[in-house]
């Protein structure tokens, strides 16, 4: 059984990370930590729960009594926390914030997508789990980066849900601001793109285009929907040949003839890529659940990679359907 710390327990994504956790079959949840909501019961925040778990939110850190530690905090916290307190040396660590995504010497953390990485989160004990945009981003072209097919500039178009923004409401997350709306936010400089190119020349060293990232807010509370097109004069049977073995091992991304809904991956671990031609435009649709996909699913996901189980476990969850 592994013994399971989380920190930062009051959000969204822990909210999912939590309800996968105690319906998986391997893990225990030994505490919860929240400075905002200590002492109280977690479905008192997370009411989809009741029913399922009676664990109250902690005040401390008990470290030495978990196997596994969980960060699902604020960007900047999570390497506040580390730096402040010594880890001990059997704790594994996967980290839901940006902190430690963008490999450094001054650090051990591996990145954690599978689809990339797999190998690597096998041994590793430090994960940083990706970003919610860039795991749909990377999912559509991996294969393109590892066959060096990457020859022009990507042009990418994204819209997230409401969740995706976090618990804490603001301006633009309002339902009556975001119902019947869509925006446009932090186009060509999303901080999602540095992970993104990071990964394509991982695989392609010699890919140093553009990738022109449109980020969207949808009026829709999760899931992503992203379009990727680019030049390539490759015949479209050929580019499907190349994604169905990229992903032929993998258990949670699929290559689909049909163009996808967003509903067909909601409240799943699954991403779903179709690829379509236009003269010499390549174009590629993929969507994920953010919540799930894209943070808890995919943090579970490296989990069962870390302790040898098989990779699927506890992941087996239906769409939401129509």
């Amino acid at each position: 059984m592994i013994r399971i710390g989380i920190i930062g327990g009051a959000g969204y994504t822990a909210g999912e990370l939590i309800r996968l956790l105690i319906n998986h079959p391997d893990a225990k949840i030994v505490f919860i930590h929240s400075k905002s909501h200590e002492g109280d019961k977690v479905t008192d925040v997370h009411r989809d729960l009741l029913g399922e778990t009676d664990i109250t939110f902690a005040g401390d850190t008990p470290l030495d009594t978990v196997d596994l530690l969980f960060f699902c905090t604020a960007h900047g916290d999570t390497r506040k926390f580390i730096e402040q307190t010594p880890l001990p040396d059997t704790l594994k660590v996967i980290d839901l914030s940006t902190d430690y995504r963008i490999k450094s010497e001054e650090h051990d953390f591996v990145y954690g997508l599978p689809e990339l990485n797999r190998r690597q989160i096998c041994h590793a004990r430090h994960i940083a789990n990706p970003g919610c945009f860039a795991t749909c981003i990377q999912l559509s072209v991996l294969p393109l980066a590892k066959h060096l097919m990457l020859n022009s500039e990507l042009h990418v178009h994204a819209v997230t849900g409401s969740t995706g923004a976090g618990v804490k409401p603001s301006a633009t997350t309002h339902f009556s601001w975001r119902s019947d709306n869509v925006s446009v936010y932090k186009p060509f400089e999303h901080q999602h793109l540095a992970e993104v190119k990071q990964s394509l020349t991982q695989l392609q060293q010699s890919f140093h285009s553009a990738v022109n990232f449109i980020p969207m807010r949808g009026a829709f509370a999760r899931g992503i929907f992203a379009t990727v097109y680019m030049d390539t004069k490759i015949d479209l049977s050929e580019i499907r040949r190349i994604y169905e073995g990229y992903y032929d091992d993998h258990s949670f991304t699929f290559i689909t003839d049909r163009s996808p809904d967003l509903k067909q991956v909601v409240n799943t671990n699954k991403c779903f890529v179709h690829l379509e031609k236009y003269g010499h435009k390549l174009l590629i649709t993929s969507v994920i659940d953010n919540l799930l996909k894209g943070a808890a699913g995919q943090a579970v996901h490296n989990m069962n990679l870390l302790f040898g189980l098989e990779e699927t476990v506890g992941l087996h969850l239906k769409p939401s359907g129509f």
